[in-house]
C-alpha cells in the first residue's frame, strides 16, 4: 500500500527551487537565519519546530525536528513536553474561537 506522504520528499526538498531558483534561495537563506544561534539555542528553536510541526500537522516536519531534537540534545520527555504545549495552545485557540460562535449564536436568535 502506497502512502500519501512519501519520505523521500523530505530528502529531495531542495529540488523544491528548480523552477523558482530565486525563491528557493530566498526562503533557504531566511530558513538559515532564522535557525542560527541567537537568542535561542539551536536545541530550544528544534523544540519549538518540533512543537509547530505538530501544530500544523506537517508529518515531513515531525520527522525532521524529531531527528534534529534528538541531536541537539533533548530527550524524548523534553518533546513531549513540546507536543503539549502545542496541543494545548491549538485546543485554546479551538475554544476561544467558541466565543465568536456564541456571539453569533446570540445575534441570530434575536
Amino acid at each position: 500500500m502506497t502512502q500519501y506522504y512519501d519520505p523521500s520528499d523530505l530528502a529531495n526538498f531542495g529540488q523544491i527551487g528548480d523552477h523558482a531558483p530565486e525563491l528557493a534561495a530566498k526562503f533557504f537563506d531566511y530558513y538559515g537565519a532564522v535557525f542560527a544561534e541567537g537568542e535561542l539555542t539551536a536545541r530550544e528553536k528544534a523544540l519549538i519546530a518540533l512543537a509547530v510541526a505538530h501544530a500544523v500537522q506537517c508529518p515531513y516536519c515531525i520527522e525532521a525536528y524529531a531527528q534534529a531534537c534528538l541531536e541537539k540534545g533533548s530527550n524524548p520527555a523534553e518533546m513531549t513536553e513540546a507536543v503539549h504545549v502545542a496541543c494545548a495552545i491549538r485546543g485554546g485557540a479551538s475554544l476561544v474561537h467558541g466565543m465568536q460562535m456564541r456571539r453569533q449564536v446570540a445575534k441570530l436568535s434575536l
